[in-house]
């Protein structure tokens, strides 16, 4: 499985690169691709589409590093960023742009594969936890529509709360959709008979 990870690497050092590269193909990764400039690079991630960044930076200057961010922030991907030397507010600023290793300190070939494997693993966890948050962000979501469409029910047809959640989910049922589809539809259309009618 790990063989089979395309991993990008971006050192404008060629030297730096090479070593980041021998520790990655000493680990069983063999497709790795060097860039040495980062001229462009948001394009030439897009051609390249590797699974993971390693970005090696020696003395970053303050632009290259919001670039380097921004860059983390835009591509979605594992990123381990090695630098040379660093203060507290980069390190803030690299793990709010959600790079997964920020490696202070420069960087060795026998540290390359566990910083890779921890980027990979924290990057996951961070995705399962996006997920998990999208998922509860859409429930909320549905289930306000639902409070919604039950509230125009009870107003417009003198139900009970329990009667109108029971005409939805029969409609729903009866229609072979989703009770929030059906609380949408509703809502839609209470609002184009009478604006006031879903407030």
């Amino acid at each position: 499985m790990a063989a089979a990870l395309s991993i990008l690497v971006i050192d404008e050092n060629r030297i730096r690169a090479s070593i980041i590269e021998a520790g990655l193909r000493d680990a069983g990764h063999e497709r790795v691709t060097l860039v040495y400039d980062v001229a462009g690079i948001a394009r030439r991630i897009a051609e390249i589409e590797p699974d993971v960044i390693v970005i090696d930076l020696e003395n970053p200057n303050r632009d290259m590093l919001e670039n380097m961010f921004q860059l983390s922030r835009a591509v979605k991907r594992p990123i381990a960023m090695f630098v040379d030397r660093s203060d507290q507010a980069s390190i803030e600023a690299a793990v709010e742009a959600g790079v997964s290793a920020y490696v202070v300190d420069g960087m060795r070939k026998e540290r390359v594969k566990p910083i890779l494997d921890m980027a990979i693993s924290r990057f996951n966890a961070f995705a399962r936890m996006e997920q998990e948050l999208e998922k509860v962000r859409g429930e909320l979501e549905h289930r306000k529509l639902i409070d919604r469409a039950k509230g125009i029910l009870m107003k417009s047809r003198g139900l009970s709360e329990e009667a109108a959640y029971a005409l939805l989910r029969k409609t729903a049922m009866n229609q072979n959709r989703k009770i929030s589809d059906i609380a949408q539809s509703l809502v839609t259309a209470a609002g184009l008979l009478d604006p006031g009618a879903d407030s």
